[in-house]
This record gives structure tokens, sequence and C-alpha cells, in this order.
């Protein structure tokens, strides 16, 4: 099967530089990344996705980024096997981590992309349109998502850290619970631990279900249009950098077991 990763990467390109020059979707960038790391808290307040600059760079840069990402941690934990019927993609955002997992797998699963921004939702939309993925998404809060069981997966990538704490304990819980009933739950985090404080928690609750838990650093292979805007924003993505925490679908693991 044709990658349609390059034909998707030029169609986000044509869509968000219609009406915004090269230079202010570099400062847009900047001004997303600066959120990301050193306003954190105006996060809640939507403030990454508070302007047309920010929303085209988030799906411009960070969408691949993150695909790539993703792609790379399915590929490494075996996540697509058994290709899961459904992947539930919770805080979807541009609906990349849904869409990864369901392409890895052979392109017969279904996505289900859930978040809280209206912006989002539209845009993962166009994602699964242009990447052939059977799919759809829906504007709502994580806490009412229903979670598949047998035959289904989860995947929640770079979002938990961005809950409230009662809410974090309360996915959790809901996780582990869709475990038990038989789908395979995977958690993308950033690798900073300033950022994941609650990681070790989940990594024990994660590895007692019978899961694994990793730290990720892959070589970026970045389309050379990203990879430009990525110098010119100052940034330095020659590796993609992520943790992981995998449930698999039919109990625990065991030959495949790392611990970060």
């Amino acid at each position: 099967m044709t990658d349609p990763f390059p034909a998707w990467v030029e169609a986000l390109e044509a869509r968000h530089t219609a009406s915004l020059t090269f230079a202010e979707v570099r400062k847009a960038l900047q001004a997303l990344s600066s959120v990301y790391v050193q306003r954190r808290a105006r996060l809640a307040e939507g403030d990454a996705l508070g302007s047309a600059g920010k929303r085209a760079a988030f799906a411009l840069f960070y969408g691949p980024l993150h695909f790539l990402l993703v792609r790379e941690i399915v590929r490494a934990t075996g996540a697509a096997r058994p290709a899961p019927e459904t992947v539930v993609d919770l805080g979807c955002g541009t609906g990349v981590a849904g869409a990864a997992w369901a392409l890895e797998a052979g392109g017969r699963a279904a996505v289900e992309g859930v978040d809280r921004n209206g912006w989002a939702v539209d845009e993962a939309r166009f994602t699964f349109g242009r990447l052939g993925v059977r799919g759809r998404a829906r504007r709502g809060d994580l806490a009412g998502a229903t979670l598949p069981g047998r035959r289904g997966a989860v995947v929640a990538a770079l979002t938990v850290n961005e809950l409230a704490d009662d809410a974090r304990d309360a996915l959790l819980a809901r996780l582990l619970d869709a475990h038990r009933a038989g789908a395979s739950v995977l958690v993308v985090e950033p690798i900073a631990r300033g950022v994941t404080p609650w990681w070790g928690r989940w990594s024990e609750a994660v590895k007692g279900a019978g899961g694994r838990v990793d730290e990720w650093r892959f070589p970026a292979a970045l389309p050379q249009r990203l990879a430009l805007l990525d110098r010119a924003a100052g940034l330095d993505h020659r590796e993609l950098t992520a943790r992981s925490s995998f449930l698999p679908a039919g109990g625990p693991i065991r030959a495949l077991y790392s611990e970060a």
C-alpha cells in the first residue's frame, strides 16, 4: 500500500498557507512552542489554538511530527497486531494518532476521534479523508467518551498531561477498565519529566496490569518543507522523543516487555 503521508503533508501545506506566508507560520510556530514549553498554564485557556497562525502551525508542523511519532511507537510495540476494529482517539487534536494506528493495522480500523475544540474536530475529519482512513470526529469531553472493549483500541497521545489531577485519575481508572474488557490502550506523553510528574504512578498501574512502559528516541526524517520550518523557527527535531505506556489486548506482555 502506498504511504499516504507525503501527499497528506502537501495537502496540509496548501490548506494552511493559502492565507499565511511562510514567515507568518514560522512566527506562529515559535509562539506555539513557547506555550507548550514555557507557558503551559495557558493551555487550559485554549491559547495553543488561539489564533489562525497557531492553528496553522499546529496542523502543518506538529500534526505530521505526532503522526510519525505514534506510527513508530505502534510499530515498535507491535500494537497493530492483532488489528483492532476500532481506535478511539481521546483528545484527538487533528486526528493523527488514531489515523497512524489505523493505517499500521492495514487501514481496516475505524477511528473515533473526540476533542473539545471544534477547529480540531474539523481538522481531524480532513486528516482522515486525506489519509484514506475510515473515521469520524466529534466535539466532546474525554470523560464522556465511550471506550471500546474486545477488538477495540484506545489512544491518548500528548493529551493526558493537559488534564486536571482529578480528571487524570478518573481517566486512568477508565483506561484500565477498558483493558480488562479486552481493549488495547496506548498512552503517549512528552519525555520531559517536568511535564508529567504523575507518570510514575501511571507506569506502575500499567505494569501491574501486564503492560509495558518505554522511552523512545527515533531518528526524524522530516519532509523538506517541515525541516526548513523547523530550522527557521529555531527548533531541533532531528529526533522524535516520547514516553509511552501500552496495554495489549488479550493479556500481559512478556517477551516484549521493557521498562523505561
